[in-house]
């Protein structure tokens, strides 16, 4: 039976896809070989740096994610290479399962998933290595299963304190267009991110911003690789174009995507995202339930994760949500599987969309009889009250 209304996909990704890049990405597909997609190409890449505040290359692959963890890695390390990450959550442990699975030698500072990586932890671990052994130190900016976010520049600083050469690599694949992200300022050597969250684009493309240190790694590392090879991707891109067949219509999206996001103000766009963030945790707790981000200070603008009472499922409640209210929330991973559900609060979003969305989350936690107090639309709504949108005047 048709339902009336639109589906509210409130995941922390893919996130919704505004009219605009739908439209630019139907345009028909060109030869990727002839003379017009150099414009398209070189457009492409010039303008992704802006995003990743870079003057430095941004690869773009035709893939998701994933396939930017593992070219990361390949093209700057070798068979045995220690590499130190932080386990902030469940995307963290999966950058180090693709790291363990490449023959390197990954090693987890622990984390208790309720807050980003500690920089005083990882300077006491590079302390220690006087042999300067570990090749990478590996974080993830916003920890999309937990609603954490790293603070990557102290981390910069705690690895120059070491005074250690480590690589750092940032996965940045939930947080870039979101969150405030500056490659070249932080002193980060290869970012990664994707085109399904902030960018607003489908799935379907992923990026490496390398620094020239990288650059200088890669024509050392012996990780084999074909696919992801940046030295193939670099003589091509100079003049827009790829090796292989790119995912065309998908640059078109990110062409107009780009433009959407400098018209808004890329620091409007962080601004709103914190905004939302702030809103959206001040429901969850008048509604007596806690956040799992519990570091002050690093929760995210992304996403909201909220742990469910004891003796409830999470699970069971999103499937209510979605039976009778049409909404899709994020569901836990791994360690917190059925214990944690998360709204997504990115992209092209603004007020109305998010007391929406925390009024459907609300009113399925009614109807799933989860134990809770009314009023957290109602916080929600006094946040965004007092601290009114870019371009709307405070009273």
């Amino acid at each position: 039976m048709r339902r009336a209304g639109r589906h509210f996909l409130q995941i922390p990704g893919p996130s919704a896809v505004p009219e605009q890049i739908l439209q630019a990405i139907s345009r028909q597909t060109i030869d990727h070989r002839g003379p017009d997609f150099a414009k398209v190409g070189q457009r492409a890449l010039s303008g992704i740096k802006t995003i990743f505040k870079t003057v430095q290359p941004v690869i773009i692959y035709p893939s998701s994610g994933t396939g930017g963890w593992e070219a990361a890695l390949v093209n700057s390390l070798s068979p045995g290479d220690r590499v130190l990450m932080f386990e902030t959550g469940h995307f963290a442990t999966l950058w180090k399962k693709i790291a363990e699975k490449l023959e390197l030698r990954a090693e987890f500072i622990e984390g208790d998933w309720r807050g980003g990586a500690d920089p005083d932890r990882i300077e006491a671990y590079l302390a220690e290595d006087k042999s300067q052994e570990i090749k990478a130190v590996c974080v993830v900016h916003n920890e999309t299963s937990t609603g954490s976010v790293s603070p990557i520049a102290a981390i910069r600083k705690a690895i120059d304190n070491a005074g250690h050469s480590a690589l750092f690599m940032v996965d940045t694949i939930s947080g870039l267009a979101s969150l405030d992200y500056r490659h070249d300022e932080w002193g980060v050597d290869v970012t990664v991110s994707g085109s399904q969250k902030g960018l607003m684009l489908p799935p379907g493309l992923s990026f490496n911003a390398i620094s020239e240190k990288a650059q200088a790694a890669n024509t050392k590392a012996t990780l084999k690789r074909s696919y992801w090879d940046w030295a193939d991707m670099l003589g091509p891109n100079k003049s827009g174009y790829f090796p292989y067949t790119p995912a065309t219509n998908l640059l078109y999206g990110l062409n107009e995507a780009v433009d959407m996001l400098h018209e808004e103000g890329l620091d409007n766009v962080f601004a709103r995202h914190a905004r939302h963030g702030q809103a959206a945790r001040a429901a969850v707790r008048a509604w007596g339930l806690d956040v799992l981000c519990a570091t002050q200070g690093q929760e995210s603008g992304v996403l909201t994760a909220v742990l469910m009472p004891e003796g409830h499922s999470a699970d069971k409640f999103r499937a209510t949500a979605l039976e009778h209210f049409d909404i899709s929330l994020g569901n836990g991973l791994s360690k917190v599987a059925d214990r944690v559900f998360r709204i997504g609060h990115l992209g092209d979003f603004n007020d109305l969309m998010l007391v929406a969305t925390l009024a459907g989350v609300e009113m399925g936690l009614t109807k799933a009889k989860v134990p809770h107090n009314c009023g957290g639309v109602t916080a929600a709504m006094e946040i965004l009250d007092r601290t009114p949108s870019v371009g709307v005047a405070a009273k």
